[in-house]
């Protein structure tokens, strides 16, 4: 049994369209990446975790997801392969660890994909409230008979709606989440707009309350508050995961994940100094956090308007998470790691049908019947493990292959920077508890099972000679 046989260097041919853009890539990402994050984490990270200071939080959050980023520009510029992490570490270290590296990304996804559902759903019926509506008890929670509750039903209608969506060509699907991603913008910037206006520098006086905290075990700190920031982040990765439908994708996805990602994090900046300053870090251990603020504030109208928008924002979330996830699940499939028909195509828009619709079905099912508290240190958790992969792979490329050719993006200071990027993501790992450590593990043992059960002799490498 060979568990680190390779798949070739050289770009394996797509059926899909190559029709995305740099300034749909650039979307994407932004879509992914702002959501939940710059309208509810970031209050709640500096009420409980760094106060004013998230803000160097975030920075060192946003230093270890551009490092990353910065491998996955030279992965995307030296092995344009499909399925981000995944097809980059088939072709660097093998299908074993490749394959922990899809399963890890499948987790993060679809847990993600399930919670910002679950979120949406929260936004709506406190909207719904405030109108005097409710809905039936039996329909209104996760599964809890004692309470009376058994399916959270709009999670599960809001994922109804997202699959349709990614269920049509990609052009299509993306442009929806390009409006969405706009009217996004439009809101944060009436925040930062009357925000401004509003400041109180007094706020910021006690800049730091909790300290740097721990390197390692933190529970506060700018440390342990960087360790959640990093779940805001999240989703970058769907550009890579893109590349089959990607204009010159050796160009493209580099530029758009190193543009995007620098976006974000001015952005997350620039919100997390306002909010703080609005509004005493004390008060924001609230969900939603800006809308909270402005009305602080007396700007009960621009609240209600960012609150709205907030709602479909988080539908681009899903939208982009679960475009990225259906094409990851429709690469390992591709490569028979997973069932065939996964990687059927639509006829005429070439969209990975089944993909999809098994997504959204496991990921509606997450929404609808689990409960899915406190999920952010799983879905970091298991980011982090294969982004470590990923760094380290950098390190083996450079072994095997030399440096970046001409004309392809090359990452500096390796191996010093892989190396940095490692013990950061193990620093944020070891800021969470025993039981996520025990969710990380039962789901790395249930990869393995599905791939020694199914995946190793189905591969399509069985069949070269």
């Amino acid at each position: 049994m060979n568990l680190f046989r390779k798949k070739s260097l050289r770009k394996s041919k797509t059926a899909m369209h190559r029709h995305l853009r740099l300034v749909d890539l650039i979307l994407l990402g932004i879509g992914s990446m702002v959501g939940t994050g710059i309208f509810t984490v970031t209050g709640l990270a500096a009420a409980e975790y760094a106060g004013p200071a998230l803000v160097v939080s975030i920075l060192i959050a946003a230093v270890s997801v551009g490092l990353t980023a910065l491998f996955y520009a030279e992965y995307a510029s030296r092995i344009p392969a499909n399925g981000g992490a995944y097809g980059y570490l088939y072709s660097i270290f093998g299908e074993f660890p490749a394959w922990l590296a899809g399963w890890l990304t499948i987790m993060e996804f679809l847990t993600a994909v399930s919670s910002v559902a679950s979120g949406w759903g929260a936004y709506l019926k406190g909207l719904l409230a405030n109108m005097g509506l409710t809905l039936p008890t039996a329909l209104n929670g996760t599964f809890n008979p004692q309470a009376g509750t058994y399916i959270d039903i709009l999670p599960v209608l809001v994922l109804g709606f997202v699959v349709g969506v990614v269920l049509l060509n990609s052009k299509a699907a993306l442009r929806f989440n390009s409006a969405l991603v706009i009217l996004k913008f439009s809101a944060l910037a009436l925040f930062l707009f009357v925000g401004i206006i509003h400041l109180q520098p007094a706020n910021w006086s006690n800049f730091a309350p909790y300290g740097f905290g721990a390197i390692y075990g933190g529970e506060a700190g700018i440390m342990a508050g960087a360790s959640l920031m990093f779940f805001a982040f999240l989703g970058f990765e769907s550009i890579s995961m893109a590349i089959d439908e990607v204009k010159q994708p050796e160009k493209n996805v580099p530029k758009g994940i190193v543009i995007s990602l620098s976006i974000v994090t001015i952005l997350y900046i620039l919100v997390t100094l306002v909010l703080t300053g609005m509004v005493h870090y004390s008060q924001l251990n609230v969900a939603d956090a800006v809308a909270f603020a402005l009305r602080q504030v007396g700007m009960d109208w621009a609240a209600s308007y960012v609150s709205i928008v907030a709602i479909l924002t988080l539908i681009t979330v899903c939208i982009s998470m679960t475009y990225a996830l259906s094409r990851m699940v429709y690469s390992i499939s591709r490569d028979g790691l997973l069932p065939k028909s996964l990687s059927q195509l639509t006829t005429k828009s070439k969209v990975p049908k089944n993909a999809t619709i098994l997504v959204g079905i496991f990921a509606a099912i997450c929404a609808g019947v689990f409960p899915l508290a406190s999920i952010a240190s799983f879905l970091n958790i298991c980011t982090l493990a294969y982004l470590i992969l990923l760094a380290a792979g950098i390190i083996r490329l450079r072994q095997k292959e030399g440096p970046a050719k001409e004309g392809q993006f090359s990452t500096p200071l390796v191996p010093i920077l892989p190396i940095i990027s490692i013990l950061i993501c193990l620093s944020f790992m070891f800021q969470y508890g025993l039981a996520t450590w025990l969710a990380f593990f039962l789901a790395l043992l249930i990869g393995t099972g599905i791939y020694f059960f199914y995946g190793y002799k189905h591969s399509e490498l069985n069949h070269l000679k």
